[in-house]
């Protein structure tokens, strides 16, 4: 009989550095953590349990890919963390991607590493996470820093790559400036980026330069959209209403399939916290949007 397909699959799969094969749709972890807009200290904490129940379903349902950070702090506990106590010891088609640059102190106070520095938030994920090396780590511009050079920084991972302590690296929040400067320097694996609906014709162009070179392209806030860490705005226009009706889908999973539709180096890491949220977000992948529908939704 033929195998089959978790819900995650149904998009497809690409394959990391060559080596790591993940299914296009993956979760985001960054609302994990605690209740309500990510990286607010004043969220409640989501319970335990249930945060460890809702990554054992994800993986019930094919998802393959984890984002994270070790910003992604509530107070009682890290996305990290509850990696840790879901999935350790770690499935060998399991993987997990993590970002460092930015941190935050306890009180959730930003502050951002020099390159002699990264070294000890690559140290920091491993322990947290329970692992001796990381699959993907991204370097994370800092919004402050959407100008000037990244060598140093990202020639600081790539020393830690050689090392072993890293597998593939990755870059977030970049221009195909920053992008060219370090393929110069190290293989890139993927870009995360803000994508979505309302793109600029500056993100579709990383995006479409990702796709060119054989780079995964991995937007965030591709449903939240303007709403960005504090989520979707509860609206959507028109266009996005009509396909959703078409498809007896949900906007955010138009949004979604939209993404997906962009190119087969195109990942989703979509996050939540709720459960029939979460198997929403992955029945996306079965979405399949005709030419009608693509040329509705797309920018003019």
């Amino acid at each position: 009989m033929p195998q089959t397909l978790h819900p995650a699959a149904a998009a497809g799969t690409w394959t990391l550095g060559g080596e790591l094969t993940v299914n296009r749709l993956g979760y985001g972890t960054m609302r994990l953590p605690q209740i309500g807009p990510a990286l607010n200290t004043a969220s409640a904490p989501r319970d335990r349990a249930e945060a460890v129940a809702l990554l054992h379903r994800a993986l019930d349902l094919g998802v393959n890919h984890f984002d994270t950070a070790a910003f992604y702090f509530s107070s009682a506990h890290s996305s990290n963390d509850l990696l840790r106590a879901a999935f350790s010891p770690y499935a060998d088609d399991l993987t997990i991607t993590t970002k460092v640059w930015p941190a935050r102190n306890p009180d959730g106070s930003w502050w951002y590493a020099e390159p002699h520095q990264l070294r000890d938030q690559v140290e920091d994920n491993l322990r947290a996470l329970g692992r001796d090396h990381l699959d993907v780590v991204n370097l994370r511009i800092p919004r402050s820093r959407t100008t000037g050079s990244i060598a140093e920084h990202f020639s600081a991972l790539a020393e830690l790559r050689e090392a072993g302590l890293i597998r593939h690296l990755g870059l977030s929040n970049v221009t195909t400036a920053h992008l060219a400067e370090a393929r110069a320097i190290a293989p890139v694996v993927c870009v995360q980026n803000p994508y979505g609906l309302e793109a600029t014709p500056e993100e579709t162009a990383v995006l479409r330069t990702c796709g060119e070179q054989g780079i995964a392209f991995v937007p965030f806030y591709a449903i939240a959209g303007a709403g960005r860490e504090t989520g979707t705005t509860g609206t959507d226009d028109d266009r996005v209403l009509t396909v959703a009706r078409a498809h007896d889908a949900s906007p955010a999973q138009i949004r979604l399939a939209w993404t997906l539709h962009q190119g087969p180096h195109v990942l989703a890491i979509p996050g939540t916290g709720d459960p029939a949220h979460l198997a929403a977000n992955v029945e996306a992948a079965a979405l399949r949007l005709t030419d009608e529908d693509l040329a509705l939704l797309n920018p003019a």
